[in-house]
């Protein structure tokens, strides 16, 4: 497996992952790999499947639009979005990489094909572009999830995952089993072989900051979320609310004994506010479960009380990155593919996993916490009301944080035995996904979409 740690944990903007993030980077990587951009005289981008049911709540058109301008989900202002598009609107006009302005209908040049699914993934995207002399060029790109994203060709490559620049590592894992059979026979920790692989591509310094870097992020994130008011974005009208319980949860006297579980769970919800309006949040491993993470980050930063809580952050994130890998790789972290169980499911057993390495669990304790954290979210759908990332996802964020919580300390307080293993988990979950039926993937097609409908945009 050749996954970067900061493959995973990416710096980007809301709503989601797959539906954002992924859209953007495809875009504007179909224009860097077109010839002769200066005869650009037409762009259109055809949306399939899930990207075309619930891509006007996912932001997938403004998204894809942003990156046609050059813009990546890790620069972008989220403040600068709006203006950005209205002046599109206004003009006509779109500059493609920001140099090459070409005519441009956001109503006639996105197409929206919802009852057609491209055969590689649910979320796949088509770019055509004509030239001034005739020619053309189309490519076709599918985001599978984290804002990972593949063209047709790449996908249809088995080891999609492995980069042109693949190096060998030192502990090299495919599965779980492999991992702690590098373990035994070396006497390190996951996060220890996990950090030798990464210094395969980097020293420990640039690890560290970069570590340090997407955690003070996510602390950035969680902060802004605890002090925003207002209603979301989308037309459901759902209020903010983590910040307003926050100050309760300060302004009350009378403490009772799961008042530290609501303040996790207050920092998961205040995350995933912030996703909800498009602002700055990390990938951990998608962005519909970007709360889980950080909540239980800074549960472990300051309610843990930790003697050296840098390293044990660090540590944290490494232990939290080899679930996610392992998840990414022999199942899917896509809502579209097999749904929310690969994403607050798969986020749930990244915190529990990461929560236990950082409290000094061994190998076995981590894979005992990540296997309990899937387990209990075998076959939970991702049935978004009206394709927005905030009914039911925005709670289901706090609720996974309090989970993985629970999950390290059954395994911590455990000699790491268990009757399931973290292999056996994860191959459940990719079977019950794709068992699953599509209306409950994505598509806000089933569940709570259809039976609580206030806006849909996927019936347009």
């Amino acid at each position: 497996m050749d996954m970067r740690v900061f493959e995973l944990f990416k710096i980007g903007v809301g709503p989601s992952s797959s539906h954002t993030v992924g859209p953007m980077l495809a875009a504007r990587r179909f224009l860097l790999e077109s010839a002769d951009l200066y005869k650009a005289v037409k762009i259109q981008v055809a949306l399939y499947g899930s990207l075309a049911l619930t891509g006007h709540g996912h932001a997938t058109d403004k998204a894809t639009l942003l990156g046609l301008m050059g813009e990546t989900p890790q620069d972008v202002v989220p403040e600068s979005v709006d203006e950005k598009l209205a002046n599109l609107a206004t003009s006509g006009k779109l500059n493609l990489l920001g140099e090459y302005p070409i005519k441009f209908d956001v109503a006639t040049d996105i197409l929206w094909f919802k009852q057609e699914v491209l055969p590689g993934h649910p979320n796949g995207m088509k770019f055509i572009l004509t030239r001034n002399d005739g020619s053309s060029f189309e490519k076709v790109y599918y985001s599978t999830g984290g804002g990972f994203i593949y063209s047709a060709d790449e996908l249809a490559n088995t080891n999609k995952t492995e980069s042109a620049d693949k190096k060998p590592l030192p502990y090299p894992f495919a599965t779980m089993a492999e991992l702690l059979a590098h373990g035994k026979r070396t006497g390190l920790s996951i996060t220890d072989m996990l950090r030798a692989n990464e210094n395969v591509y980097c020293t420990d310094e640039e690890l560290d900051a970069g570590l340090d870097k997407i955690w003070a992020v996510m602390k950035g994130c969680i902060s802004r979320g605890l002090q925003m008011s207002g209603e979301l974005p989308g037309g459901l009208h759902v209020k903010r609310r983590a910040a307003k319980l926050w100050r309760a949860a300060n302004e009350t006297a009378d403490v009772l004994p799961h008042d530290g579980l609501h303040r996790v769970s207050l920092y998961a919800m205040a995350v995933n506010e912030e996703n909800a309006a498009g602002g700055r949040v990390v990938t951990a491993p998608t962005n519909g479960a970007a709360g889980i993470i950080p909540a239980v980050l800074r549960y472990y930063a300051e309610d843990c009380k930790p003697s050296h809580p840098e390293q044990g952050i660090r540590n944290f994130m490494l232990a939290a990155s080899a679930i996610g890998m392992l998840c990414k790789t022999n199942a899917s972290i896509s809502g579209a593919e097999i749904g929310c169980q690969g994403e607050v499911g798969v986020a749930c057993a990244m915190a529990a996993a990461g929560l236990t390495a950082a409290l000094g669990g061994t190998n076995e304790q981590i894979e005992s916490a990540a296997e309990i954290g899937i387990e209990h979210h075998l076959g939970m759908t991702c049935d978004p009301i009206g394709g927005l990332v905030q009914i039911p996802c925005i709670e289901r964020n706090g609720m996974g944080a309090v989970k993985a919580i629970t999950a390290a300390s059954l395994s911590l307080r455990s000699d790491g035995t268990h009757h399931v293993s973290l292999d056996d988990v994860i191959e459940t979950m990719r079977a019950t996904g794709f068992d699953m039926q599509a209306k409950y993937k994505e598509t806000s097609l089933g569940g709570l979409a259809v039976h609580v409908v206030t806006v849909n945009y996927a019936a347009c």
